[in-house]
């Protein structure tokens, strides 16, 4: 099943500058905007409705606490930089690098929705939404802000949010740097989401 399509006529596809700031606005400012995937002749898209913020060097939850490594290096990059990687040997999670280059900030996609307004789909947490994607480790490092991308996020102008904070998932740091989709307002069609449906894996696929 194909995600629902973002209205061009109201989106704008986010440059560098955009991704060029402190994590966790970055993390904020994603919510409600559509992340984008292009792969062989098909457009996948799924609205964002779940990020974490990391910090860097000093955040002990982060990759990149301990330095760089070979597996961490994206994240050191320019801001809009893919950072892909792989966990409990069976699932990847997809970030976006933020901040200056060198100073490896990122933010988490962990969950969106997908398909008709009617009966959208959820994609609850970040290994679903990237096995829906088909996001995997060649993807790692990735321009997200380069022309031709085969990843990228739209902001949508009609989309209004009033994000919920809360601190992340599996980790002891308990800064509040999770950031849900709260209530929420949107010009055209009402959202039904007490209707939503949990997506099977690779539902967006095929």
């Amino acid at each position: 099943m194909n995600a629902a399509v973002p209205d061009p006529a109201h989106s704008t596809r986010l440059p560098r500058e955009f991704f060029a700031r402190t994590s966790p606005l970055v993390a904020r400012e994603l919510l409600g905007c559509w992340m984008v995937r292009q792969l062989d002749d098909q457009v996948l898209k799924v609205r964002i409705t779940e990020t974490e913020a990391y910090l860097g060097p000093a955040d002990p939850a982060s990759h990149a606490f301990r330095g760089r490594t070979q597996r961490n290096a994206p994240m050191f990059g320019p801001a809009g930089t893919a950072y892909v990687y792989f966990i409990y040997g069976m699932h990847h999670c997809f970030n976006v690098v933020t901040g200056e280059e060198g100073d490896p900030q990122a933010v988490l996609i962990r969950a969106g929705v997908a398909g008709p307004l009617e009966a959208p789909q959820v994609l609850a947490g970040p290994a679903l939404l990237c096995r829906a994607l088909g996001i995997d480790l060649g993807c790692n490092g990735a321009d997200l802000c380069a022309p031709l991308s085969r990843i990228w996020f739209d902001l949508d102008h009609r989309w209004k949010s009033s994000p919920q904070v809360t601190h992340r998932v599996g980790v002891k740091d308990q800064r509040p740097l999770r950031f849900l989709e709260g209530s929420t307002e949107r010009t055209g069609p009402n959202r039904r989401a007490q209707q939503r449906k949990r997506a099977p894996k690779g539902s967006l696929i095929g």
